[in-house]
């Protein structure tokens, strides 16, 4: 059935499993679903029994590749990563662990003989090795409270990782007596970011490494009330060694309290671990400096760089630092695209990475000694991690229509080979929709890419109803990307024509394209998306009394706008954590460099003309003209967009006698990750549409 047969795990691997692994009895190994293939099409079900292909690491030699996959379970409303290794051609592709629970942050130890990674049990998450095999596990860490990352330093002699840091203003730490109360307190700005409130911070720890344990654990942060990695997304890439294992860079934002809410100025430190000394290397450079990577040969450090503070989606540039001389260079002055994952050539003097271009993310290539970007693969899907590997260059990719893979490019220009097979057998049976790429003209006279996806089957002689999908971020790509909630083939699948714009203020398409939004969230974006709907409407095989529109986050408040603003187009509407009343989500987000930036400033500035204009435009100002059924969706953990937008949103349509629906999810944050909220999430998603739609 399947090409390949690694994914089952048997009652004899789990006793065979080495005992230091720890399992509880009541602990159930997740391997690979069973599916039950009740018609061709794509269905929630089936959306969450694919394997998600995760991280990838490539062993020191270059000859074999460890990788993480994830399955769902959904009766047990939790999934598992386990870890499968294949040969650098795709070759001899084997499931190497057999585990409760998930195994994740995977590198190969430099020596290429053990391969680390991170594991929880009862004392926590912590720092484990085993043979490339998955034989021989051994925990190496004991950490008190666990670890949240780890990375071997070149020489193997020591091992950095990060790790939580109690703050001090705790109701824990103040009232040590009342070890039942429950409550958070706070005196100052971001005392909660993304889904969590902001009780420690997190530090990069080093320690010496024999083999068999740590010690000597330095905090080379210690007493700073900063966070490295930076949060809430920040990970292992944030931190490089330099290849004598002598330095340390890292990503910070060394700001507290009102000056850390407005700001996205992350600086670049380099620590020398035998000085003990921090040098800020990026001093004076005002946006995000990230992920910083050292060249081979120690000489210089490249990394992604953002020129504007408070701006989160600026064009990231590609610069480059001499260590020895201390000049920094950036090398996209000319490149109107963003740079994301800079992964250094052998001789250290060409650096890969990937970039968004008309909506497809592609692998590129800079050589440092003439300047020249060149890309180097085509086609209509998104790469999106590369790693180096002599001849040849491993890679993540995936598509509209197909999730994450592993691929080889090259040798040679455009080659490219899927090695990895992890969902080939369950999609070989999947009938997809076509996906077909328009250009619409813009009100303005501009061309716009817009994606088109049929539902599988299509017949050009019926008609069939719409979605307008509208894009988050609001700076995200609509690209070739495969998402497990807004699955643009799943749609297709139940059988509406999905129209996906990609709108002004998104990137792939000049940096003016992408910065025109912000300020004017009303302003053209929602013009071009009444463009795109009213061009595929405008098709015999669309019913433009069937007209929908759907969205999330930026797409959410697109979502508020359009119901007040549509002119009786559209019969049914979705929003997902959607800002309603811009003015009191100026005061409930957390980020305020990203309210700032987008809306302006705050609403109080009468004389800030940007703002005002904002405010004005804010979709409840306009809920006197709401004639459509609405449903609201949001997750009470969400603090980017507070749930409050939604009931908000909710209860202004009841008000009004408005045909409207609330779900809220009490533990989801701005997305919806467990499986059996995704699924219901799926459920009264098209339960909606159908009822108003068909």
């Amino acid at each position: 059935m399947y090409k390949h047969c690694f994914y089952f795990v048997t009652l004899l691997a789990i006793f065979a499993r080495c005992s230091s692994e720890q399992k509880s009895p009541s602990e159930k190994i997740i391997g690979k679903p069973k599916v039950n293939m009740e018609s061709n099409r794509l269905t929630p079900e089936l959306l969450w029994s694919l394997g998600r292909v995760g991280e990838v690491a490539l062993s020191p030699d270059k000859k074999t590749i460890v990788f993480g996959v994830k399955y769902y379970d959904i009766a047990e409303n939790k999934g598992n990563t386990e870890l499968y290794s294949m040969d650098i051609d795709g070759n001899n592709q084997k499931q190497i662990t057999h585990s409760a629970k998930s195994e994740f942050n995977i590198q190969w130890r430099p020596d290429g003989k053990k391969v680390g990674f991170l594991y929880t049990d009862d004392s926590g998450t912590q720092f484990w090795e085993m043979n490339p095999d998955g034989t021989g596990r051994v925990k190496i860490s004991d950490i008190k409270g666990g670890i949240t990352g780890f990375k071997y330093s070149p020489d193997q002699s020591k091992v950095l990782y990060s790790k939580e840091v109690e703050a001090g203003n705790t109701v824990k730490n103040k009232y040590p007596g009342l070890p039942k109360a429950k409550a958070y307190m706070a005196d100052d700005l971001m005392f909660r970011h993304w889904d969590t409130w902001q009780e420690s911070y997190s530090h990069i720890f080093v320690a010496g490494f024999d083999g068999k344990s740590l010690s000597n654990d330095t905090d080379i942060m210690q007493n700073e009330t900063f966070n490295c990695p930076n949060k809430p997304f920040g990970g292992m890439e944030q931190v490089a060694w330099s290849p004598d294992s002598k330095l340390l860079v890292y990503s910070c934002v060394k700001k507290s309290g009102k000056e850390y809410a407005v700001s996205t100025n992350s600086d670049l430190y380099l620590y020398d671990l035998a000085a003990k000394t921090t040098i800020n290397l990026t001093q004076g450079m005002k946006g995000y400096d990230n992920n910083p990577v050292f060249s081979p040969d120690g000489r210089l450090l490249a990394w992604e760089s953002m020129e504007t503070d408070g701006y989160e989606s600026d064009k990231t540039r590609l610069f480059v630092l001499n260590i020895e001389t201390g000049e920094a260079k950036e090398y996209t002055h000319n490149f109107d695209q963003n740079v994301h994952g800079l992964v250094w050539g052998q001789n250290s003097e060409k650096i890969y990475f990937v970039s968004d271009w008309h909506a497809r993310f592609q692998v590129y290539e800079l050589d440092l000694i003439s300047g020249k970007i060149d890309i180097l693969t085509t086609g209509d899907h998104n790469y999106q991690s590369v790693w180096f590997a002599g001849d040849r260059l491993i890679a993540t990719r995936m598509s509209i229509s197909m999730p994450t893979e592993i691929f080889s490019i090259g040798p040679g220009k455009n080659m490219q080979q899927q090695l990895s097979q992890v969902n080939s057998g369950l999609l070989a049976k999947i009938e997809m929709g076509k996906v077909e790429e328009r250009w619409v003209k813009t009100t303005d006279g501009k061309d716009m890419l817009v994606w088109v996806i049929y539902p599988p089957g299509f017949d050009s002689t019926k008609k069939y109803p719409a979605l307008l999908y509208c894009q988050g971020g609001p700076q995200s790509s609509v690209s070739q990307f495969f998402s497990y909630r807004w699955n643009f083939q799943i749609m297709a699948a139940n059988d509406y024509i999905v129209v996906a714009p990609n709108r002004r203020g998104l990137p792939g398409f000049g940096h003016e394209w992408n910065k025109q939004i912000s300020g004017d969230w009303a302003g053209q974006n929602q013009q071009d998306y009444l463009s795109a709907i009213d061009a595929i409407a405008a098709e015999p095989y669309v019913d433009e009394n069937r007209l929908g529109a759907v969205g999330a986050s930026y797409g959410g408040f697109s979502v508020y706008w359009l119901a007040g603003n549509h002119q009786k187009r559209f019969k049914a509407f979705i929003s997902h954590d959607g800002s309603f009343n811009l003015e009191s989500m100026y005061l409930e987000t957390e980020e305020m460099w990203f309210v700032n930036h987008e809306f302006g400033g705050p609403y109080w500035e009468k004389s800030n003309i940007t703002a005002q204009n904002t405010y004005k435009n804010s979709p409840h100002k306009f809920v006197g003209n709401w004639d459509t059924p609405i449903m609201v969706i949001h997750g009470e953990k969400d603090y980017r967009i507070a749930y409050t937008q939604g009931l908000q949103a909710f209860t202004a349509a009841r008000m009004r006698d408005i045909p409207a629906k609330l779900l809220v999810f009490p533990e989801e944050n701005h997305w919806v990750l467990a499986p059996q909220n995704g699924i219901l999430w799926q459920q009264e998603f098209f339960d909606w549409l159908d009822k108003w739609l068909k």
